[in-house]
């Protein structure tokens, strides 16, 4: 089949999510499908990557949209038409009229576009279109606003958040397909589009890069935290451990280290390190030396949605996860077999004292992780699942 697919990212190099989701399903996708990338870039110095993903697309293609998101064209946009500024941001000058022409030539059979987002992008077309959400974006910035510390800005930040919210469950509607990262992500969409039709593609993890990983001996226990801080769910459970878990495991464990692992750190989180026993990292080349120097990964996700890569990255290498619910989400784990789940800092940190108190009960629940992670979260597997929908949905099916 001939797709075109639309990113918000160029899917190399792999340093979030998307762009890790997004590479691995074109390099299993490209013996089945004749797949043409549209991908937004941010600097000229990307293109420097397309040659990497030529080895998986028919063609690569970008579009330059701006380097700060806060520019006065995507600023006065957000302010004068009905597109929140998660959509202005995204809206290179160029792309739709690209893609018209496009798509009238190029005899497609179906539309991929990652993230709601880039939709108003596509021009309207015959053509079929899915959608894949990662996460459910409005809720990600409706917590963020709630948290916002300058009360004179937060009704203009709600206001914007309400855009989201309406022209998300707008192209839910539009779409004629919808893919999300979990089970409790699709039953959410469909209480606003009861019609829709859903299929749950989870997210995925090179199992056998993972399984490379050996285990550090340690001196005194590690708690690791992994994750880029682009990604407001990130900062936000970075502080949850700060204030509110990092003290009660130190009262109990006070030889304990925490490592913060991750791209981006704001200025508050580098702050951390006037504690000698907090270390924040930005610079690591193989996330798999964390987990291998990690006596436990915490995962304390309190917002935003779909299957956090961090955490399959750490149950597929053998470490073992404490994480909240919605951390865990999308993952088919088990409280006390495959993880730790609990939600309040107590729980958290208590489930996290036992796992570092008790090593070869932490073992073997991570062992069971590691097979959970290798039977059913290989890329594989997921891109099958894909192509299948693929198959279903496509002009020419």
């Amino acid at each position: 089949m001939k797709i075109l697919m639309l990113t918000p990212y160029l899917p190399y190099p792999l340093l979030s999510g998307g762009q890790i989701r997004t590479y691995n399903l074109l390099k299993n996708l490209k013996d089945k499908h004749e797949i043409h990338l549209f991908a937004l870039i941010k600097e000229e110095a990307e293109k420097e990557y397309i040659l990497e993903l030529k080895k998986f697309c028919k063609t690569v293609n970008v579009f330059k949209r701006s380097k700060h998101p806060f520019t006065p064209r995507n600023v006065f946009l957000a302010a004068v038409t009905p597109y929140p500024f998660l959509v202005t941001r995204n809206l290179p000058i160029r792309a739709k009229a690209v893609l018209t022409e496009v798509l009238e030539k190029g005899n497609f059979d179906l539309i991929h576009a990652e993230t709601f987002y880039v939709m108003p992008n596509i021009p309207k077309t015959s053509v079929p279109t899915l959608l894949v959400e990662q996460t459910i974006e409005y809720l990600v910035y409706q917590d963020f606003v709630r948290q916002f510390r300058i009360a004179a800005v937060k009704p203009f930040l709600m206001f914007d958040v309400y855009k989201i919210k309406q022209w998300e469950k707008y192209y839910w509607s539009k779409a004629d397909h919808l893919a999300t990262m979990s089970k409790e992500d699709k039953e959410f969409i469909l209480q606003f589009t009861r019609n829709a039709k859903i299929d749950v593609v989870a997210n995925g993890v090179d199992a056998e890069f993972f399984e490379a990983v050996e285990r550090k001996p340690l001196t005194s226990p590690v708690v690791l935290f992994v994750g880029q801080f682009k990604w407001l769910p990130n900062r936000d459970a970075v502080h949850f451990i700060h204030e509110d878990i990092w003290p009660k495991i130190k009262a109990a464990i006070p030889k304990c280290r925490l490592w913060i692992v991750g791209r981006h750190p704001t200025p508050e989180i580098k702050s951390l390190t006037k504690d000698p026993d907090i270390v924040v990292d930005e610079g690591i080349k193989d996330i798999r030396e964390a987990y291998a120097g990690a006596s436990v990964l915490l995962a304390p996700i309190r917002s935003g949605r779909g299957t956090k890569y961090k955490i399959l990255e750490a149950m597929a290498s053998g470490t073992p996860v404490v994480a909240t619910r919605l951390g865990i989400e999308g993952i088919r784990a088990e409280d006390n077999k495959e993880v730790f789940i609990a939600d309040t800092a107590k729980e958290l940190a208590d489930k996290t004292i036992e796992v570092l108190q008790s090593p070869r009960r932490a073992e073997h629940v991570a062992r069971k992780a590691k097979l959970l992670i290798t039977n059913n979260y290989n890329w594989k597997k997921i891109s099958a699942k894909l192509d299948r929908i693929y198959r279903l949905l496509g002009k020419h099916a």
